[in-house]
């Protein structure tokens, strides 16, 4: 066909990427630098993150985020359990490391009384040293963040806390 591979010439292709870091393992690499015309990508381990965003806006789709009827964790607080009733929750779609900004530099994506829609980008997790951004999913305004800069992030964890839009 008259396709010269162009498909497959991806440097940011996610099986691409998870092959590479197999091969760092493999291989106990610390960092890998590649370049593809104008596309780069760089992997390291075992350093402190580098956040660098280059303007790419696919992200793996993350999982539906619905608000979890879990059990409490306020020890069962009967004002707690109601307010919590009326909240949304924005959950985490992935195991990671959580960031509020895109860099040690840049203000917080959002903060706590921030109006928030569908495609609102709150917070950035790492996983893989593979950056990505994190969409609300739903509307409303940020009522509590409920974690903070550097914390390890479960899936499906509790990341903000939404009071209904008004």
């Amino acid at each position: 066909m008259g396709s010269s591979g162009s498909g497959s010439g991806d440097v940011f292709d996610v099986r691409k990427i998870r092959r590479l870091v197999e091969l760092m393992n493999d291989h106990d690499l610390g960092e890998v630098d590649l370049k593809q015309g104008d596309q780069r990508i760089r992997l390291r381990r075992g350093v402190d993150p580098v956040v660098t965003m280059p303007a790419v806006p696919a992200v793996a789709a993350p999982a539906p985020v619905a608000a979890a009827p879990a059990a409490a964790p306020s020890g069962g607080q009967p004002s707690a359990a109601a307010e919590d009733d009326n909240a949304t929750y924005i959950t985490s779609p992935m195991v990671g490391t959580f960031y509020s900004s895109a860099n040690p530099e840049s203000p917080p994506f959002v903060n706590v009384g921030d109006q928030v829609g569908p495609e609102t980008v709150v917070c950035i997790l790492e996983a893989m040293k593979v950056f990505n951004e994190i969409p609300a999913e739903c509307s409303g305004s940020i009522a509590t963040m409920l974690v903070a800069d550097g914390d390890a992030i479960e899936y499906g964890q509790k990341l903000f806390k939404l009071a209904p839009a008004s």
